[in-house]
């Protein structure tokens, strides 16, 4: 294992389980010095001491990615502990189950507050430190935003909107050694469809997926590295992402039937 990543700072958002804290710990174990940020302070607590206990490093900071003012405390406190940001992981996310016109329009607003605006405040704020060092900036997204969904417009829209984002943001900074990455990871075990909002907001409470049948975080956190290594542009991780890519641009028609018949699948599918 090389040492790319030794005394790197990194900034890690919903670190508190699945994908982010899987992201934490290997990048822990590389070297890195890891800002762990989510809302459920207990949770990184808990992190920060399991990691500070091996003898690496890491720093627990509660971060409500929907307040700007969070945001930019969290840039701040980092800056003022280590110096600077070599990489920021936009993690942070909430998914919804609701048909779009029964959804009420407040489960819409909350996709956007959290997956865009969220990533929108800390990369704004974050974004002069890792010109600084010409560093990595980081979203974690969906083939989702690739591809619309059924029963997930608002968390499509969110995906869509950081990938117009990130696009822009590579292109602005071309001469600047930049690395933006936009990595979908495809299903993986995680809590976010437990927190999925139904069409009245209140969370799902229960996947309708076997999670143990879905990817590990740890393995997806590899493939994220390993990306960041190759300077990846765009990375969609499941052969099925990628195949939805190639036949999007052929036969659309045929994919939108695909995804309607897969999530027509799901117990207590919302498709009629």
């Amino acid at each position: 294992m090389n040492d790319q990543f030794k005394d790197k700072v990194v900034i890690i958002t919903g670190a508190s389980s699945g994908i982010g804290k899987a992201l934490a710990l290997e990048f822990a174990d590389r070297g890195s010095v890891v800002v762990l940020a989510a809302r459920t302070e207990q949770k990184i607590i808990e992190l920060e001491a399991q990691i500070n206990s091996n003898g690496l490093k890491a720093m627990a900071v509660p971060t409500d990615v929907t307040s700007i003012e969070d945001c930019k405390k969290l840039i701040e406190k980092t800056v003022e502990k280590f110096g600077g940001i070599d990489i920021l992981v936009n993690n942070a996310g909430v998914s919804m189950k609701a048909i779009f016109h029964e959804a009420d329009i407040k489960v819409i607003e909350k996709m956007m507050n959290v997956n865009f605006w969220g990533t929108v405040y800390c990369t704004k704020y974050a974004l002069p430190y890792l010109l600084e060092r010409r560093g990595v900036l980081v979203a974690i997204s969906s083939i989702a935003g690739y591809q619309g969904l059924p029963g997930r417009s608002g968390y499509s829209a969110s995906k869509f909107a950081i990938q117009g984002l990130f696009e822009s943001i590579r292109i602005e900074n071309l001469k600047k050694g930049l690395h933006v990455l936009v990595f979908a990871p495809g299903f993986t075990a995680s809590e976010i469809r437990k927190h999925a909002l139904l069409a009245d907001g209140k969370e799902q409470g229960e996947s309708p997926r076997k999670e143990e049948n879905l990817t590990p975080p740890e393995y997806v956190a590899k493939k994220v590295i390993k990306s960041i290594e190759n300077r990846k542009r765009n990375k969609v991780l499941t052969v099925e992402g990628n195949l939805t890519l190639v036949l999007k641009r052929i036969f659309p028609g045929l994919v939108d039937w695909g995804y309607y018949r897969e999530f027509a699948k799901e117990p207590n599918s919302i498709l009629k």
